[in-house]
């Protein structure tokens, strides 16, 4: 049985990541090239280092501080999946809220997690007043048939950060 709910920043910690599972065998992703998408084979294993794990927990502690929306899954108590979106409107005429991260624990993919904390975080996006989330989002062609699954398409405008920080990352938008 899945359990869900939104966390609070004092339940964010190290600890909470004891159980979870980043791991992704990457083989194809989606490039931008001259000016169209084209899958092309980029082999690689996504895992996160104990920094990466560091700077997840202060940037998920962060968003829970300033208002946002962290969710998560929890099976036997264990962290499984979670969803944060930042609070701060965005992009164009400041209608979109960035959905800042979105991971399921390798050992419980496709098993409904990731569909149902996207679900989450678009309501609570609609509820603020979003017309639609902001993206950025891994080009692993796994990834991309997820969000293509949950209604994003390619986003119409950057924001640029997000674009300097990851530049394989594809920029996609939700309408609400």
């Amino acid at each position: 049985m899945i359990r869900y709910g939104q966390l609070q920043e004092t339940e964010i910690n190290r600890a909470l990541f004891q159980h979870f599972i980043r791991h992704q065998n990457v083989t194809k992703c989606w490039r931008k090239e001259d000016g169209g998408w084209v899958v092309k084979a980029a082999p690689f294993t996504d895992d996160w280092s104990e920094e990466d794990y560091q700077t997840l927990t202060d940037c998920l502690k962060n968003t829970a501080r300033t208002g946002g929306f962290v969710y998560a899954a929890f099976r036997e108590n264990q962290l499984k999946g979670f969803v944060s979106v930042e609070p701060q409107f965005c992009g164009e005429n400041h209608r979109y809220l960035d959905l800042s991260s979105i991971h399921v624990s390798e050992d419980m993919r496709r098993e409904g997690i990731g569909r149902h904390l996207f679900e989450a975080a678009k309501k609570w996006a609609r509820d603020k007043g979003a017309g639609g989330l902001y993206i950025s989002a891994h080009s692993a062609v796994e990834s991309q048939a997820f969000y293509k699954a949950m209604g994003c398409a390619h986003a119409r405008f950057y924001i640029q950060k997000h674009v300097d920080a990851e530049p394989f990352d594809c920029q996609l938008e939700c309408l609400l």
